[in-house]
């Protein structure tokens, strides 16, 4: 799925999608690697840091890489299949394909989850935030408060605009340019040159588990949610073949080279991994490096990107309720339903709003609401991976792709290896997230199977466009 990480979100790629003329290509190499920087964001490992650092018991680095690994054999796959089909821009549609519309159906189905959850994650997170700052303030009314915020602003039509995700981006830069700044100048002048310099990190042979580990890189595989959105822009791009697979490719492995460096420093600032308030741990980390100055920096920072990403996911996930609705998938009379002033799925809207408020009250129960709704976000977004890598493979190697030569490496190996890390990933999730991804995706294999009249006939592909 395109839309990613949490709480931190950008959407301006499917405005500039529909901005940029179809029949001209004019997009580079390069410009589509920034696009793809600025989807996934430059401070995306961020908000994910203390918990993964709790999660990995001080290894939030290696978490982040080892994550990339088959992020990265995925995005190959992705670019693959968008020079196939460079219409298609998603993994719905290559699933369905690549393989079969039913199968394709399901891919849809499990992007579906990750854009419910979106608004969701983001709900929990200011609550959690806002909470710190201000304790007298419950943690339910935190999440009230947001939900009704972005909920009313989207039934009134008003939208996260290109230029807020210009301005936001620009926020990102300079908070995350000063912090690098500011931990290595603090680095050095605790421990000398030695202090930049630690395999601790990395590895600490005191606290090293693999299975802690598992469930860890799991989690922090967020980090990379989002690069998927550079194929929308397929059609726009000079040379797409060659292009759009370098692009995925080259901003999968500037994420994981940045946001580990990022990681990197966090934990030698402190390298401790325990937490009253891991979901805003980064902050503590900030105050140490740049005082009180860098610290309300990156807080605000962090609960302006979370309003953009709440708005925007709300209602990205209200339209996809809204297509649904509208080709029967789900029914018509609710979902379907537009408010005749306002052209918006004001139902959809709304019971996107309350999904979002209730489940933020249900899975933060324990105190680690962020947490789990990230991984669920995750059970998702991996078995769409899963589906494209399995895509791939039958494509350009059961199947083939025309006159081309077919290769083991590139059309077996890639793919199989991708399918297996995501599959990996996605039993290495804890129980409650896995379970509810397994029963998101019987749900959908009811839909569909009903809808088809035992898969007889074609199935509604889900419609991403507007979302």
């Amino acid at each position: 799925m395109s839309e990613r990480s949490a709480p931190i979100e950008v959407n301006s790629h499917l405005a500039a999608a529909a901005g940029v003329p179809r029949l001209r290509r004019v997009l580079g190499l390069w410009d589509l690697v920034f696009y793809g920087v600025v989807l996934i964001q430059p401070i995306a490992v961020v908000p994910l840091f203390g918990v993964a650092q709790q999660l990995s018991l001080g290894h939030t680095v290696d978490t982040v890489l080892i994550g990339g690994v088959p992020m990265l054999l995925t995005a190959v796959s992705y670019g693959r299949m968008a020079a196939l089909y460079p219409a298609a821009g998603s993994a719905y549609t290559y699933v369905g394909r690549g393989i079969n519309p039913h199968v394709g159906f399901l891919a849809g189905w499990a992007m579906f989850l990750g854009y419910l959850v979106l608004p969701l994650i983001n709900v929990i997170y200011v609550a959690v935030a806002i909470q710190r700052e201000f304790p007298q303030i419950p943690y339910a009314a935190g999440a009230a408060g947001f939900t009704v915020l972005i909920t009313s602003l989207n039934l009134a039509g008003i939208r996260w605009t290109a230029r807020s995700n210009q301005v936001l981006l620009a926020g990102m830069c300079a908070v995350i340019g000063a912090f690098l700044i500011l931990a290595v100048w603090y680095l050095y002048h605790a421990q000398g040159v030695s202090g930049l310099f630690s395999t601790r990190p990395f590895y600490n042979p005191a606290t090293f588990d693999w299975r802690t580990m598992r469930t860890a890189t799991s989690f922090a595989a967020l980090t990379y949610i989002g690069f998927d959105g550079l194929t929308t822009l397929a059609e726009d791009v000079h040379n797409p073949r060659r292009n759009v697979l370098f692009a995925i490719v080259l901003v999968v492995m500037i994420t994981a080279l940045f946001s580990g460096f990022q990681a990197y420093l966090g934990q030698l600032v402190w390298p401790q991994f325990h937490f009253l308030q891991p979901e805003t741990a980064f902050m503590d980390v900030c105050r140490r490096v740049g005082g009180a100055l860098l610290y309300h920096a990156m807080w605000i920072l962090l609960i302006v990107a979370s309003f953009g990403s709440g708005l925007t996911g709300q209602v990205g996930a209200a339209r996809i309720l809204f297509g649904m609705g509208r080709d029967g998938v789900l029914p018509r009379r609710l979902f379907a339903h537009v408010n005749p002033r306002r052209s918006t799925p004001d139902f959809s809207i709304a019971a996107i709003g309350m999904v979002a408020f209730g489940a933020a009250l249900i899975l933060n129960r324990g105190g680690n609401g962020y947490e789990v709704g990230s991984e669920i976000l995750n059970a998702g977004a991996l078995i769409a991976f899963m589906g494209v890598n399995l895509a791939a493979f039958w494509q350009f190697y059961i199947i083939g792709a025309g006159n081309r030569k077919k290769s083991f490496l590139a059309d077996v190996m890639a793919p199989l290896l991708g399918f297996t890390f995501c599959l990996a990933l996605w039993v290495s999730l804890p129980k409650q997230p896995m379970r509810v991804g397994a029963v998101w995706l019987v749900g959908g294999l009811v839909i569909v199977a009903v809808k088809t009249r035992g898969f007889r006939t074609r199935p509604v592909m889900i419609d991403f466009s507007e979302s």
